[in-house]
């Protein structure tokens, strides 16, 4: 029997250096053990999950255990990604959650229809972000049962 715990990956969408800092340090206060992955917007989401261009090494790459989604982003944006996800059999089984600043109804519903799993509004403060990271990472990672991993 395996006793070491398992570390899950997360790959996160953010096309804003500073938020990726923020939410990486957030990250940091969590106590799963966590791998992040961070990409700058929807395109490299799909490359990521695809192992295409920079990440096709494999060395490198680990199945996402979540993903978290930004809506506006260049490029490929977060409901571009979240309806290729969901239109993959390969991949539509990873839970994605939204993680923006926008609080619009529009926004929520629209999300939803396309498949996510959560709606998180963005909190305006660090201390905020670390009680969101540590809820979500306490939720997906400790209570509920996530899929298996594919080898």
């Amino acid at each position: 029997m395996n006793s070491k715990p398992r570390k899950f990956t997360i790959l996160i969408a953010n096309d804003d250096e500073d938020t990726r800092f923020l939410m990486a340090e957030a990250l940091r206060e969590v106590r799963v053990e966590i791998r992040s992955k961070f990409v700058e917007n929807g395109e490299e989401v799909l490359d990521y999950l695809y192992r295409r261009g920079q990440f096709a090494d494999r060395s490198n790459w680990y199945q996402p255990d979540l993903i978290l989604l930004d809506l506006n982003m260049p490029r490929l944006d977060g409901r571009e990604a979240l309806t290729s996800i969901r239109a993959d059999p390969d991949l539509r089984q990873i839970p994605v959650a939204i993680l923006t600043t926008s609080h619009r109804s529009g926004d929520i519903l629209l999300c939803y229809r396309l498949g996510a799993n959560s709606f998180i509004s963005k909190p305006v403060t660090f201390e905020g972000l670390v009680e969101v990271m540590k809820t979500l990472c306490q939720y997906w990672f400790e209570i509920v049962s996530l899929p298996p991993q594919e080898l």
